[in-house]
């Protein structure tokens, strides 16, 4: 769906860049019909999608809380619409929207759809698909490592292999070959440039 430039096809590009946070069930929706018009336009243009983050909630917590209990805090009175509207319009989509399971921060969501779009703006947006699929169909939880190394495996093996390896932020990674984790000191770096450089 989505085409990186440099396309031969002497089609006009059509850049297109998406803020969005993982959690967003309006923003699953915008993409399916992204998706459409894109279908049906593919025949007069090539795309180019660039996926950004945007935290909804950047104070949400990491081990995650039940959807239904956050939005009831949230939304208070209100959920009970809220919630039957976003079923009937993942429905038009040809979805069923699904509460169960948690929510939470999104931030290592947001860092492996960035890492997919350095592979590839293709393997960026199907990534975003597989991650809106889990969390808005399946009850998965966005923030669970097993979930993203999932979505990431079932996209590509390059971004299964970047993911499973780390665990603990900042990682570094230094010529695809020497990992470092955690907040180093500047004489640790400085050993591994010199390894790397060899």
């Amino acid at each position: 769906m989505a085409q990186s430039s440099g396309s031969n096809t002497g089609k006009k590009l059509i850049r297109i860049d998406v803020s969005s946070d993982s959690v967003c069930p309006w923003c699953f929706v915008g993409k399916r019909n992204l998706d459409k018009a894109i279908a049906q336009s593919k025949d007069q243009f090539d795309f180019e999608i660039k996926w950004h983050p945007f935290f909804l909630d950047p104070s949400a917590p990491k081990e995650g809380v039940s959807k239904r209990e956050y939005y009831d805090k949230k939304f208070g009175s209100r959920t009970q619409v809220i919630l039957a509207r976003m079923t009937e319009i993942f429905r038009n989509v040809g979805l069923e929207y699904d509460m169960s399971g948690l929510t939470g921060n999104t931030l290592d969501s947001h860092r492996l759809i960035y890492f997919a779009g350095k592979q590839g703006l293709d393997k960026q947006h199907a990534l975003v698909e597989e991650l809106y699929l889990g969390y808005f169909t399946q009850g998965k939880y966005i923030g669970d490592r097993e979930f993203l190394l999932e979505s990431a495996r079932k996209v590509n093996e390059d971004l299964q292999k970047y993911s499973a390896n780390i665990s603990g932020v900042p990682n570094y990674v230094i010529n695809g070959k020497q990992q470092l984790s955690g907040g180093q000191p500047p004489e640790v770096f400085l050993r591994a440039f010199q390894v790397a450089a060899k």
